[in-house]
């Protein structure tokens, strides 16, 4: 009985892990050449197996996004949500979230990319309600540090906070679109970049 429960939970084990394998090679693909023309043939075929096999793990197509994109959002929701609970003052939050939106570009680059290229696909897409509810309240977050700031005089008061949220948003997030990990500037050193132009901005003073 104990042998056979270890082997139990080696199998599921294993499964798990080929599970995982699959959404990155997955995850990858849908980054590059979109859902739509991404089919579960590609990803079998890239992963080495028939894509039979492919439907042991998942239902279907739908189901290998679901499983991506919420956790990608979760688990960003979830380090934004700690780092708005930490505290520290309205320009602390601020460049800790910046700095965690620049490390998630670095280590999850295909996740992010996939969901900045099928966001607007996505919107009209039964079943993925969440990803609008999750991204709703990320920029809740990021609103209320921005509007605390200006409140307590840390930011520009005279600067709409939602514009304002928006074009920092698009201007970070977008970055998947050309940084590459190991190149010349890190997600460090990157986020050092745009938070130093933040907060002294281009103008020579």
């Amino acid at each position: 009985m104990l042998i056979s429960k270890k082997v139990d939970r080696s199998a599921t084990e294993q499964g798990s892990e080929r599970r995982e394998q699959l959404l990155v090679i997955a995850a990858r693909l849908i980054a590059s050449r979109g859902y739509s023309a991404t089919t579960v043939r590609d990803i079998a075929d890239e992963a080495g197996i028939l894509s039979g096999s492919l439907y042991h793990h998942f239902s279907s197509k739908e189901t290998i996004l679901d499983e991506i994109l919420r956790n990608f959002m979760d688990g960003l929701l979830h380090r934004f949500e700690e780092i708005a609970a930490e505290g520290g003052g309205p320009r602390h939050v601020f460049d800790e979230l910046t700095r965690t939106a620049f490390e998630t570009i670095e280590k999850q680059p295909d996740a992010v990319g996939l969901y900045q290229n099928e966001a607007a696909f996505l919107a009209k897409l039964p079943g993925f309600e969440f990803v609008a509810e999750k991204s709703a309240h990320i920029e809740s977050i990021w609103l209320s540090v921005i509007q605390q700031g200006q409140q307590e005089g840390v930011f520009r008061a005279d600067l709409d906070s939602a514009i304002t949220y928006r074009f920092i948003r698009d201007a970070v997030w977008s970055t998947v679109r050309w940084f590459r990990p190991g190149g010349r500037h890190s997600a460090e050193s990157t986020g050092r970049h745009f938070l130093e132009l933040i907060h002294s901005g281009l103008l020579q003073n």
